[in-house]
């Protein structure tokens, strides 16, 4: 049992992170927590902490619904306790769950960038860039609004990292999606532009899988940001190294030709629009819900929201992958052993109308055209 005499602040945080959580106020008293008080605490128990910054631009807040919704370790685990041996992250700013406001929260915020190369930093949501990015302010100085196209620009070049977390941030995604009135790009795009080399590591989904997020962390914990390989697109291999097609439980239909008519059969859901064979993800074997099922096992579509031409690229969502105007882009690369991607290529495939794995394209039309041909027969 622990008593008020022999509880460490370490202990009592924790408490009053639980505390918090039952009324809906988690993580409350990070946003106060010095950078003094952090060495203490850090002295203390040996443990080094990893401030986070969390900006939500472009954002409908379901990448950060996402993560809070992480089973095993959940977030009081990752944001608390020590998921790596003598780490964890400390959680100083997130507009959403923080229980600071107003110059609290911004001092917070302030507090943490100005410790330059010591944080990391996630950004969710696309980044207006139009009309200076007015579209989007996250607090202000001296009366006057800072944008999220500032706010990404001014933290993120001084962040040891930066993790974007689902594909509006990743890739522009729907804030980015036609006819783009708000100009939202992707945090890649926005660094190409503005000349800033921090390390960038995208974990797309719409939402993201909080084990993507999760996993992506503790790496970087564990091992450093070298030990994050990432593909093509920025996306750390782990996750995103092999297509959704080769691995669904499906795929032995898609080998006979047999294809579903209506949702509610059971066979290979290509011909209904299902972008499975193009898309890179692990969402078969790692299933949603703490394991319960993924879109293809609820009968629905993959319609490959972690690619880069989502979703302008993914649509219409029910069309064959043989129909659309269709832009190859190379297989992600397992021998990149970059730590991240910081040049304008990745920045400008969110603007890629769609995406296909080269070669795939040619065995679905091989496929659908003997399914087609046996169907045709049947008729006749």
């Amino acid at each position: 049992m622990i008593t008020d005499k022999d509880m460490s602040r370490r202990e009592f945080l924790k408490l009053s992170t639980i505390s918090a959580a039952s009324v809906g106020l988690l993580f409350i008293g990070f946003s106060k927590l010095s950078k003094d008080e952090s060495k203490v605490l850090a002295a203390d128990t040996n443990v080094t902490e990893i401030p986070v910054i969390w900006l939500s631009t472009g954002s409908c807040s379901g990448c950060s619904t996402s993560f809070l919704n992480s089973l095993s370790p959940n977030a009081q685990n990752i944001l608390v306790d020590e998921i790596v041996p003598g780490k964890h992250l400390s959680l100083r700013f997130h507009a959403t769950i923080m229980a600071a406001e107003g110059e609290k929260a911004m001092e917070a915020l302030k507090q943490t960038a100005s410790n330059k190369n010591g944080y990391i930093l996630v950004v969710t949501g696309g980044i207006s860039t139009n009309d200076d990015g007015i579209y989007c302010e996250i607090g202000e100085n001296n009366g006057k609004g800072i944008t999220g196209l500032e706010h990404v620009k001014t933290i993120g070049k001084d962040a040891m990292a930066v993790i974007a977390l689902g594909t509006c941030a990743a890739y522009g995604g729907i804030p980015a999606a036609k006819p783009n009135p708000t100009g939202c790009v992707s945090v890649t795009r926005v660094f190409a532009d503005a000349g800033i080399k921090t390390p960038v590591i995208n974990v797309p989904g719409c939402a993201p899988h909080p084990d993507w997020f999760v996993g992506t962390v503790a790496t970087i914990l564990l091992s450093g940001l070298d030990a994050v390989k990432l593909d093509a697109h920025g996306r750390p291999l782990n996750f995103f190294g092999k297509r959704i097609h080769e691995n669904c439980p499906r795929n032995g239909y898609f080998q006979l030709g047999q294809f579903s008519k209506k949702f509610s059969d059971p066979y290979c859901m290509y011909q209904l629009g299902c972008k499975g064979p193009v898309t890179y993800a692990d969402c078969p074997s790692r299933l949603w819900n703490g394991g319960t099922n993924w879109c293809i096992g609820a009968n629905s579509l993959c319609i490959g929201c972690v690619e880069p031409g989502f979703p302008d690229g993914m649509s219409p969502f029910r069309k064959k992958a043989e129909d659309w105007e269709v832009v190859p882009l190379a297989a992600p690369d397992e021998k990149n052993d970059k730590p991240a991607i910081n040049s304008g290529v990745a920045a400008g495939l969110g603007a890629i109308a769609g995406a296909a794995v080269v070669g795939a394209g040619v065995a679905i039309a091989q496929h659908s055209k003997k399914a087609n041909n046996d169907q045709n027969e049947q008729k006749e």
